[in-house]
């Protein structure tokens, strides 16, 4: 406890403690989690999409259980202006804050804004506004997605809304839209983004790949590429960037664990799974939720919402048109009568996110006990800026715009179908 009450003191970053002068909630940068999985080796931060209250208050729970660093997170689609979740980039922070001193959470948590997507100028020019009042929120950590554009647009994206971004604050990059085994990352694309934002004195935290895998309900069980994933981790090497892995829902625990032992990856992105259990439904292994005979979702009785609600909640989604995969699209017409249950089916929803989320933790994810490594690395660093992991290797003068689209023309990979591929 010495050393928490002398992380709480230096550990939290300037806009926490702004917003949050009292708090005995230890939010820290994204960075600091980072550290904290390179340090135990081998370990995978739970990054869990904060959709409902619910899955946020089980998470922070399975966590402080298994004594590990951890990340809440809301993406762009689930929390932004235009969102399907009641959660968002503005609001988690206050409640994680609340939920850690109400519960007496003592791990490190990092607050990320996940898959801040930037498809177009006009996306650009409206990121320089909107990113800094996230950050105003208690936003310690971003992901900017402009995956979706050519290998040079998405580079100069990034540089254009990096200055709108604190240096404190842990980074993510993406390369490859993630569209299952379609357009995947190459290790020339990678290289290309990481090259040429370290040119510019910018040192990402975390990589994301088109590696395989989808968003929200998997079809099959191809998933993620850890060969792929391996080699294009290798080959940023130098340039000391950890790994994202989106999209674990659909994979099975053999391959999460791979995706810990044999690449760099430090982050695993949980949503629809702990969605799904959250409201009591049938999972297995592979966090994807099981279907009956006719197609329907199977409700377990007696767990996460009541059997009423969730009559309730179907007849919503059908009444709409909506596909299995639409059903997250419940989560914010919902989230206030969810809370409005009786306390007993509110635990059980939480309890039920703390379960599987405390397995992930120990037994796939290998992040047990990781808190105390996170706090060490405040420590060591006596600030709430832990600085980059990279230093400058490329030359700036090599990597001008006309240069960045030059050398954009060489890159030959194939991006796959066109679409809408946002979770």
């Amino acid at each position: 406890m010495a050393d928490f009450d002398k992380a709480l003191a230096v550990g939290r970053p300037a806009n926490i403690q702004r917003l949050f002068p009292n708090s005995k909630a230890l939010i820290v940068s994204g960075k600091v989690i980072d550290r904290a999985m390179l340090a135990k080796g081998n370990a995978l931060a739970l990054a869990a999409n904060g959709r409902n209250y619910f899955v946020i208050r089980g998470v922070l729970k399975a966590a402080q259980r298994a004594n590990a660093a951890v990340i809440i997170e809301i993406a762009k689609s689930e929390g932004g202006q235009k969102s399907y979740c009641a959660v968002n980039y503005w609001n988690m922070a206050r409640i994680v804050d609340a939920l850690c001193n109400e519960l007496g959470i003592t791990v490190p948590v990092a607050i990320h804004a996940d898959h801040y997507g930037i498809k177009n100028d006009k996306d650009l020019a409206a990121a320089k506004v909107e990113v800094p009042t996230m950050f105003e929120a208690g936003i310690t950590s971003i992901a900017i997605d402009a995956s979706h554009l050519p290998d040079d647009e998405n580079l100069l994206a990034n540089l254009a809304i990096n200055p709108f971004i604190p240096a404190w604050a842990g980074l993510e990059t993406e390369v490859g839209e993630i569209k299952g085994n379609q357009g995947l990352s190459t290790v020339e694309e990678a290289k290309f983004l990481i090259q040429g934002l370290n040119a510019n004195g910018i040192f990402p935290d975390w990589i994301a790949l088109n590696n395989g895998t989808t968003h929200g309900l998997e079809a099959s069980d191809a998933g993620i590429q850890v060969g792929l994933t391996a080699d294009i981790h290798k080959a940023l090497a130098p340039y000391k960037v950890s790994g994202a892995q989106h999209g674990t829902s659909g994979n099975s625990s053999e391959r999460l664990r791979e995706i810990a032992t044999k690449t760099r990856t430090t982050k695993a992105n949980v949503a629809t799974a702990l969605q799904m259990i959250s409201w009591g439904l049938e999972v297995n292994d592979y966090g994807n939720a099981q279907l009956d005979a006719s197609g329907n979702f199977i409700k377990v009785k007696g767990e996460g919402v009541t059997e009423e609600l969730w009559a309730e909640m179907v007849a919503h989604a059908e009444s709409k048109g909506w596909k299995k995969g639409d059903y997250k699209n419940l989560n914010l017409p919902f989230e206030n009568k969810l809370l409005a249950q009786p306390e007993a089916i509110r635990e059980r929803m939480a309890k039920r996110v703390e379960d599987f989320a405390y397995k992930m933790i120990t037994e796939v994810f290998n992040s047990k006990d990781t808190a105390p490594l996170a706090v060490e690395a405040i420590l060591k660093a006596s600030s709430a800026d832990v600085g980059p992991k990279g230093s400058q290797i490329e030359d700036p003068a090599h990597w001008t715009e006309s240069q960045i689209r030059e050398r954009a023309k060489s890159l030959a990979g194939d991006k796959g179908p066109a679409g809408n591929f946002d979770d």
